[in-house]
């Protein structure tokens, strides 16, 4: 049973058999005596490396143990020392480029302007490195990309070929003796030829190892700005996808438990894109599905920014949660839908009405609430559910708009149109024929309800009503101090000024125009002017049905008026 020794060999621990270690260590002196003085120990440094590299390749684990086999292997790369006589010109060297390896790209800093990226990409691609730095020139000059920015990303990834198994492995040449033995005798060649020519290229050199310097301090800032800003990236994710991911658990935990409250509740506080038909805790479900699991990839990516070398959660984790929000994603879809198939069509209910007005009256247009629904006459409900009188449960809802339009007719009319939304044409009709409203008009008075009620079991599908007051010119109305919640009429023909109840408006051929309105809210200018031009001061009066019953010119202005006429007299 042979003894096992620990070696250091090229910077790396191998476990070695007696007899090996032998052998590799009379090769290793065979080899030496083999060399010349010169670079002799350089040399065999670069033999020792290649060699453990060897080995590694060879050993499956730490504690393999290396024996005459793979000493044998290793020699067979090599070569015998014998074999290579590069000194002797008369003698051939054996062809060993059934060893040569794939190339590897590297960084070639001996013949490098800046990084050497472009000498390696020429070593890799067997072209003139001039040919990689014309493109990069070409690149920059025409602005596509950013050029620069990816030659220091290329200087950070590509290593740099320092050892001579290194620089022979970039050209694609075999790793034996005689290559390495070569390329150190052409390295000290060119160092003495460098020594040679000192004073001459004493600044070109300073130069150049500035360049690389600055190149390296600057692939350096540049990491170092990288990470940072990839740090801030995956801190930003992280926070951002953690804030969504707790409120979409919230939103879902609340819909799912709400399932087990009454439906008024439900009804009147919880709206969704895909309706109240499919089950709350369904959507519930959905929407946690739907919405969570992307963002939950997000804060997986957040956090594989933040932690260097992070667990995976795995690829069967990863592909069932695509699995699934697909799945969920789909199902949302349909249901949305369905529910967009509900809203299809608008159907329209319309009750028109003649008022006869007095031409000397004023019309005063009033909302009137129910106080049993609500306790204001202001527009605030959209819709909900509650109970009526009878303690029957409907839909109610202040949906109501309103718009004042002038008409041709001698005689003021009044448009009601209920509308409502279906799946059919037919359906949203029948819908908007059984909604409930009520209007009156007594004397000069249009007493109109701020809300509708609609049954229970015809859903809410947009109910709505929408009021139309068609007006003869010439006639003169009012309006009640809450009409501008409901209002949606065209502001070039009627602008309603609502600091007060008190204004009086007529209708005239291309606007309405407020006869008692003050200069100051003249934006739209449809303030009555007075017939004299200097009459701002004069005093209008109307009587409790809006009717003019005087008005009165100030009498300073109408004396100075009528001695203006009798001057103007005397002077002809």
């Amino acid at each position: 049973m042979n003894k096992t020794i620990s070696i250091n060999l090229g910077g790396m621990f191998f476990h070695i058999d007696e007899d090996a270690y032998q052998k590799l260590s009379r090769y290793f002196d065979a080899v030496k005596r083999s060399l010349s003085m010169e670079g002799r120990e350089e040399i065999m440094k670069d033999i020792e490396s290649r060699i453990a590299e060897l080995f590694q390749e060879r050993i499956h684990n730490d504690k393999q143990v290396i024996g005459l086999v793979e000493i044998d292997a290793v020699i067979s790369i090599m070569g015998q020392p014998e074999d290579y006589k590069i000194d002797q010109e008369t003698e051939q060297p054996i062809d060993y480029s059934f060893l040569s390896k794939a190339k590897k790209l590297y960084r070639d800093k001996e013949n490098s302007i800046i990084g050497g990226v472009a000498s390696g990409f020429g070593h890799y691609f067997t072209i003139d490195p001039v040919w990689i730095r014309l493109l990069f020139v070409i690149i920059v000059v025409a602005g596509f990309g950013s050029p620069i920015l990816i030659y220091f990303i290329l200087m950070i990834i590509i290593p740099e070929a320092i050892t001579t198994s290194q620089k022979l492995e970039m050209k694609g040449e075999p790793i034996t003796i005689s290559n390495i033995e070569r390329k150190v005798k052409e390295g000290i060649d060119e160092i003495a030829d460098k020594f040679g020519k000192i004073d001459s290229q004493k600044f070109a050199e300073n130069t150049r190892q500035g360049i690389h310097k600055t190149s390296s301090s600057l692939s350096k800032l540049f990491t170092t700005l990288f990470h940072l800003f990839t740090k801030f990236i995956g801190g930003v994710i992280v926070l951002f996808s953690s804030i969504a991911l707790i409120a979409f658990c919230v939103t879902s935990v609340f819909m799912i438990f709400s399932a087990n409250m009454p439906d008024n509740y439900i009804l009147n506080h919880v709206r969704t894109p895909i309706g109240l038909e499919t089950p709350i805790w369904i959507q519930g479900v959905l929407f946690l599905l739907v919405f969570g699991i992307p963002f939950f990839f997000m804060l997986l990516l957040g956090l594989k920014l933040l932690v260097n070398h992070m667990k995976s959660i795995g690829a069967i984790a990863k592909y069932t949660l695509l699995a699934t929000w697909i799945i969920a994603f789909g199902i949302a879809i349909s249901l949305g839908i369905n529910e967009a198939a509900q809203l299809a069509f608008e159907g329209k209910s319309v009750q028109k009405q003649d008022i006869l007005l007095n031409p000397s009256d004023t019309l005063l247009i009033k909302f009137k609430n129910n106080d049993f629904y609500s306790k204001n006459v202001f527009h605030e409900t959209d819709f909900r559910i509650t109970q009526n009188e009878k303690n029957e449960e409907i839909i109610y809802s202040n949906d109501i708009s309103i718009e004042i339009i002038e008409t041709e007719s001698s005689i003021a009319y009044l448009q009601v149109e209920k509308l409502a939304k279906g799946k059919s044409a037919d359906d949203a009709r029948k819908r908007a024929e059984k909604i409930k409203y009520n209007f009156k008009f007594d004397g000069n008075v249009l007493q109109l309800d701020n809300y509708l009620i609609a049954d229970v079991k015809d859903q809410y599908r947009g109910q709505e009503i929408a009021i139309y007051l068609y007006l003869p010119k010439g006639t003169h109305f009012k309006t009640d101090k809450n009409f501008y919640t409901y209002d949606t009429s065209n502001d070039d023909f009627f602008n309603l000024h609502y600091s007060s109840s008190d204004y009086i408006y007529r209708v005239d051929s291309e606007k309405v125009k407020c006869l008692n309105c003050p200069i100051s809210e003249n934006e739209h200018l449809d303030v009555e002017s007075n017939e004299i031009e200097n009459d701002s001061t004069a005093t209008i009066i109307y009587n409790e049905n809006g009717v003019l019953v005087k008005k009165k010119i100030n009498e300073t202005i109408a004396i100075e008026e009528t001695q203006k006429k009798t001057d103007t007299k005397s002077k002809k």
